[in-house]
């Protein structure tokens, strides 16, 4: 059993879409068992089929079937193989991009895989200016949402802690609305005072900056993610530096004290 995706290719079109062949290109390369294997491509006039190995459903319908209430343990698992993934991406020298709960697919045997690598991008020096319309809002870092074209691994770090959070909380961390609430909304949960000029000194200098507000009230972390143990929250907040230079590396957050016991499958 495989997964089909298939892409229109419209007569007006000039050839395949370049999300489509980057996808390509890249899984091509990034063989790991935490990213989805692309099989094979089958190519017509009229439309492009890619053949995936097949997963039953994403993190987010999981999360959904357990009504938002997940077994820490396997809050832990999830969130290793994403890292995992992650980590191998980076490593080759690929940023993900899109990172978000509906491109983690899951099978029946509880392995994460990291999909949809249609925004993804390879990077490297020389260093290139990116474009900062990718992440889905809600996953997207305060850097990005302000402009930043020049970013590396750590906008994928940002998502990863989103991700993980929504893991940990009932509510989730799917949103909805436009830019501006919606990036307030993850200042509100994730922003811990630390955009200030002090931590993070080129904040200001981003084109797209403005200033925001800081809640105190719901920043704590242990008011946001309640079921989440002391050391689970000092990798959430590792990952969710305002700053992106502060933030904790794929490689990194798999040495995090959180899973000193866990033993991967």
């Amino acid at each position: 059993i495989v997964a089909l995706k298939r892409v229109r290719l419209d007569d007006d079109d000039e050839g395949v879409p370049s999300s489509a062949l980057r996808e390509i290109c890249l899984l091509k390369e990034l063989k790991h068992k935490n990213i989805v294997r692309l099989h094979d491509v089958l190519h017509s006039d009229k439309k492009l089929t890619l053949v995936f190995e097949f997963c039953d459903q994403d993190l987010k319908k999981y999360f959904d079937s357990c009504n938002g209430d997940l077994d820490p343990e396997i809050v832990k698992s999830f969130m290793y193989q994403l890292l995992k993934g992650l980590a191998f991406c980076h490593s080759r020298n690929v940023l993900h991009r899109d990172l978000k709960p509906q491109n983690l697919l899951i099978n029946r045997n509880g392995e994460l895989k990291l999909a949809d690598f249609g925004l993804a991008r390879a990077f490297g020096i020389p260093v290139r200016c990116y474009s900062a319309e990718v992440v889905t809002l809600w996953y997207r870092p305060p850097d990005v949402l302000f402009g930043a074209k020049l970013y590396s691994t750590s906008i994928d770090m940002w998502s990863a802690g989103c991700i993980f959070a929504g893991n940990c909380s009932q509510k989730g961390s799917t949103g909805g609305g436009n830019e501006v609430s919606e990036g307030q909304q993850g200042t509100r949960g994730w922003g811990r005072g630390e955009g200030t000029e002090e931590q993070w000194p080129t904040m200001s200098k981003l084109p797209d900056y403005k200033p925001y507000p800081m809640y105190p009230a719901t920043a704590s972390l242990l008011n946001v993610v309640p079921k989440l143990n002391t050391t689970g929250r000092d990798l959430l907040q590792n990952l969710l530096k305002c700053n992106p230079v502060q933030r904790v590396s794929a490689d990194e957050a798999l040495q995090h004290a959180y899973f000193a016991d866990f033993c991967p499958p």
